[in-house]
């Protein structure tokens, strides 16, 4: 009766992946924040998203609840996120359509990329690189300096969001241009041994 240890851990129950579907919830508050104008809620609003975003992996950590939904879902939640902040962020004259363009352009062309490999090949691992993460930081820290800018003018928030959207722009391409590489050395290596042709 008691053998079956699977039920006890839900993993729409552990706390990470709790803190997880928290982030997603709190996108819609974030953007209609945002285009009401309300940059001080919406600065607390990322900030706390944020917060879970750091406190969902130490919690998987520390408490020993890594799960493979969760480990799906984070990505998803901080692109959701960061897409949403980005779009709306762009609508509002507040950050350079370039940006946008970019950083959607990247995310768009790894997913189609990532649903190709899975289809040919099976691969569903595709771990980030330290350029995807310092992208990531960029963003984040691109949204923050953006929605502070829009509280204060001091110089060092106008310096903070130049440095964060050059920043985002150049690492953008950078990551993107590494993960093109990353895949097709991959790609090339597990279709090899056989000698076959990708097409």
């Amino acid at each position: 009766m008691h053998d079956d240890p699977s039920p006890r851990l839900n993993p729409f129950r552990t706390a990470p992946n709790l803190l997880t579907l928290l982030r997603i919830c709190l996108a819609p508050f974030l953007v209609d924040a945002v285009l009401e104008g309300k940059f001080a809620l919406s600065f607390g609003l990322f900030v706390a998203a944020g917060l879970t975003d750091a406190l969902d992996g130490l919690l998987a950590r520390v408490l020993q609840q890594r799960t493979r939904l969760g480990q799906y879902l984070d990505p998803v939640a901080d692109k959701l996120l960061l897409s949403a902040i980005f779009l709306v962020l762009m609508h509002e004259g507040l950050i350079p359509t370039m940006v946008t363009v970019l950083v959607f352009g990247r995310d768009v062309g790894i997913l189609l990329v990532a649903a190709i490999l899975y289809a040919a090949v099976g691969r569903r691992e595709f771990k980030p690189s330290i350029f995807g993460k310092a992208n990531t930081l960029a963003q984040v820290s691109a949204v923050a300096a953006v929605l502070l800018h829009q509280l204060t003018s001091a110089s060092w928030v106008v310096v903070f969001r130049t440095l964060a959207l050059d920043a985002t722009i150049i690492l953008t391409v950078v990551s993107g241009l590494h993960y093109a590489w990353a895949v097709s050395r991959r790609g090339n290596s597990h279709l090899a041994p056989n000698g076959s042709v990708s097409k």
